[in-house]
């Protein structure tokens, strides 16, 4: 799903975010078991500044970490400090358990059975722990907390609010697909809508990509693997219908990416992207010599940012995994790997009717099939809908569900229509994945200023009332 922090080995620089002190607390390994592991801890990352804060009485502000390095969200989620600095919150990063630093079990975290505490209900209690601890620790017991998240960082806020409404007085929950990844949407939906993004800027551009896909599967076909080869600047000739399926795996990955990353200006995050990568992918579609080179081009855009791959690597560019929009690479998408095996479900796949790719099914059967041998566990569908209340939202409160329509992931989340007074849908026309988190830019279309300007009123409302009700 939020498939895609974990898309670059790419590094930037750490003095880009100076305020933040980078610290470990020392977190309980085994929340909900006191026999398998006693009270054993491991050291979990969180990254904290007080630069804006009114000590003492102003909100805590906390980013419930997600599916990578935590300097990288911290980076990337400029709005939080903004709106700190006006509202005076203390600003707190947390890192998920077994992602960037905050491994349990060090190098070995991703062994069977240590691997089985990456869990979403021990990685909330490890946020529900150490906002607790850190209140005491600095004498905030009476300030406010708000939870903001990006992604699956967003379905992590709403259910740190279901979950623990004791700790949490409200949530915002940027680009959460909370009703995709708990098996309650179409599993055609997801490409659909990547597709809808470059067929929205011109049609034609929809058709050269299936006109791409079309050539590729005929010299499959005949084994014109030489070809094949050729045309997308291939470092080793593919030799089985096994490359051929990884091939399109990787070239179909580099559409969700630019579809999720379609922001009006160049970004660092998960690699390199140009300024409006849609755009940019369809015009280098369209003004191509031949298809197939166009598309070795426009997916270079992603793969190949620098320029300076000579040749593509198939099985080290893209790993496919349990999530068909991507794991990413590094330890990171291990675990990513696994919590798409276990609670997070995304049967997504392409069939290339309602969308422009090749078939590529990921079924129920074909997930379970995978989970078994890679993990060996067996998924449980239905538990992420059980244990968080998929659709049935009614009797929370104090959530902002905030989606862009250009984001692939928006339709599997809170989209349109507010379900109560306190449950509140804000749409983005011109909005990619969680855009509205991201600090501001000269380049911002009007609508997220707006989103924006919205959500720092109803927070700053929730915060008031929760200092009132508390004094």
């Amino acid at each position: 799903m939020p498939s895609y922090e974990r898309q670059t080995s790419e590094k930037i620089p750490q003095d880009l975010a100076p305020d933040f002190k980078e610290k470990y607390f020392k977190q309980i390994l085994d929340h909900f078991n006191y026999n398998s592991l006693g009270n054993g801890t491991y050291d979990q990352r969180y990254l904290i500044t007080d630069q804006y804060w009114k000590k003492g009485n102003g909100p805590i502000f906390f980013y419930t970490g997600n599916e990578g390095d935590i300097w990288e969200f911290a980076r990337n989620t400029g709005f939080i400090t903004e709106l700190a600095a006006v509202q005076g919150a203390l600003v707190i990063f947390a890192e998920h358990r077994y992602y960037g630093k905050s491994l349990p079990f060090g190098k070995d975290s991703f062994n069977i059975p240590e691997v089985g505490l990456l869990t979403v209900e021990q990685a909330l209690a490890d946020y529900a722990v150490v906002i607790t601890e850190l209140k005491k620790e600095l004498g905030a017991q009476k300030c406010p907390v708000i939870v903001f998240g990006g992604s699956y960082g967003g379905m992590l806020s709403v259910y740190m609010r279901i979950r623990y409404p004791n700790i949490v007085t409200g949530a915002l929950a940027a680009s959460a697909p909370i009703l995709s990844t708990a098996g309650l949407t179409d599993s055609r939906q997801f490409f659909q809508d990547v597709t809808a993004d470059f067929e929205k800027f011109k049609p034609a551009c929809r058709d050269a990509v299936q006109g791409a896909f079309q050539k590729l599967n005929t010299l499959a076909q005949q084994k014109d693997y030489r070809r094949i080869q050729s045309a997308f600047s291939l470092c080793k000739t593919p030799s089985t219908p096994k490359d051929i399926h990884q091939l399109i795996g990787l070239l179909r990955n580099a559409f969700t990416m630019m579809a999720m990353l379609d922001y009006p200006y160049s970004t660092h995050f998960m690699g390199s992207m140009p300024a409006f990568p849609v755009k940019v992918a369809c015009e280098t579609m369209l003004n191509g010599t031949d298809l197939m080179s166009a598309l070795r081009d426009t997916v270079g855009i992603v793969y190949n940012s620098t320029g300076q791959l000579t040749c593509y690597d198939l099985y080290s560019l893209y790993v496919e995994c349990a999530d068909p929009t991507g794991c990413g690479l590094g330890f990171d998408s291990y675990a990513w790997d696994y919590q798409a095996c276990t609670e997070i479900e995304m049967c997504y796949e392409s069939n290339n009717v309602t969308d422009m790719f090749p078939p590529m099914t990921f079924t129920e059967q074909q997930r379970e099939q995978y989970c078994s041998k890679r993990w060996g566990v067996v998924p449980r569908p239905g538990w992420l809908k059980t244990q968080y209340w998929g659709d049935d939202l009614s009797t929370a409160s104090n959530i902002i569900f905030s989606n862009g329509d250009l984001d692939p992931w928006a339709d599997g989340g809170v989209r349109q229509k507010s379900l109560s007074p306190s449950l509140i849908a804000i749409n983005i026309p011109e909005g990619a994945h969680h855009l509205d988190l991201r600090e501001s830019n000269p380049n911002d279309p009007e609508s997220v200023i707006v989103a924006r300007k919205k959500e720092s009123e109803i927070i700053s409302q929730w915060v008031k009332a929760a200092m009132e009700s508390s004094s």
